[in-house]
């Protein structure tokens, strides 16, 4: 598309502990190319930030093939149709998909997982958020993995967060007793608006085990962990009899990613309680995705859900974004706006 400039972001070199912006890199004035067979060219209009993209800059091996030195930044986002050469999409659609990467445009084809988004269900970038892999992430781990019953306790990390918002919201519509952990009031402020019963400020709370027993008499039977670290520990000091403990983040790790995960140790907390810890990704639930979006619709439907966003302005603002989200500086859901 000779009429077409691209920008995007590349990884500058691995981050040795927190990265920062010098571990990333903005080009611009790049050719877009022509949409092959099948492929369709995409403007992006929101791209997602999400903390699994961590481990994708690292040298260590991971569940999925990482990003190397000089490569686009990986990650979803949404945006329009604007030229075509499969069947299947028309100039103008609104699309989603999780490997737009950190560009203005991109070339999306059969294998790229590309949905088309219905901007008269939700605002498009729903399809980030709720209606996308977040949405997704918090019915598996609920549902799937949780396995959660009414009147059982859950307990979410990063509860104002992409995931958390929806899964408290999920919980308490089962009939739950749902325990918010955030990092400051205004997002337990917001929990609480959103229906969570009860908000543990976890930079306050001194001893937080005592904190999270005082509020969860009965023990935790679901702990949804979204951040690993010191509040999963004190979750595990407050395991009730059958406790499911769903591991679906490690964001606190950010700044030591490839070393280990140095604290305390809890296999007789788990055995006396015959507790299960599991580790998830959403895309091992892919089956139910449809029943996990008609579920979060008829939340919606029934006038009783509320999500919140953070959205950065402009290609420009990704890495900062990002650095944002790992420092627990958001508030809500990341996006990056684009155009």
């Amino acid at each position: 598309m000779s009429n077409l400039k691209n920008r995007r972001w590349v990884l500058a070199d691995y981050p040795d502990g927190m990265p920062d912006e010098r571990h990333f890199r903005l080009e611009d004035g790049l050719d877009v190319p022509e949409p092959g067979d099948g492929e369709i060219l995409v403007q992006a209009k929101y791209l997602s930030v999400d903390p699994y993209m961590r481990g994708r800059i690292s040298s260590a091996a991971n569940y999925a093939a990482g990003v190397a030195p000089g490569e686009l930044m990986q990650g979803g986002g949404v945006g329009e149709v604007v030229a075509s050469n499969s069947p299947e999409f028309a100039s103008g659609d609104i699309v989603e998909s999780r490997d737009f990467g950190w560009q203005e445009f991109t070339i999306l084809g059969p294998k790229n997982g590309i949905n088309k988004v219905d901007p008269d269900l939700a605002p498009i970038q729903g399809s980030l958020s709720y209606l996308g892999m977040p949405g997704m992430t918090a019915w598996a781990g609920l549902f799937r993995v949780g396995e959660i019953k009414q009147g059982e306790t859950v307990v979410i990390s990063a509860a104002s967060g992409a995931v958390g918002q929806v899964a408290g919201q999920l919980a308490k519509a089962h009939g739950c007793k749902t325990v918010a952990i955030a990092s400051t009031q205004a997002k337990l402020d917001w929990c609480s608006e959103i229906g969570y019963d009860v908000g543990i400020n976890y930079r306050e709370a001194g001893d937080l085990s005592a904190t999270l027993a005082h509020a969860c008499p009965d023990g935790v039977d679901f702990y949804f962990d979204n951040t690993a670290g010191p509040i999963h520990d004190a979750v595990m000091e407050n395991l009730a009899l059958g406790a499911r403990i769903g591991i679906c983040g490690t964001i606190s790790l950010a700044g030591q990613l490839d070393q280990p995960d140095i604290g305390p140790r809890y296999h007789r907390k788990i055995l006396v309680a015959r507790a299960r810890v599991q580790g998830f990704l959403v895309h091992d639930f892919a089956v139910d995705f449809d029943e996990a979006r008609k579920h979060i619709i008829g939340l919606i439907d029934s006038g009783k859900f509320k999500f919140k966003e953070d959205i950065s302005d402009g290609l420009e603002s990704m890495a900062s974004a990002f650095l944002r989200l790992l420092h627990s500086e958001n508030f809500g859901k990341q996006l990056v706006k684009l155009g």
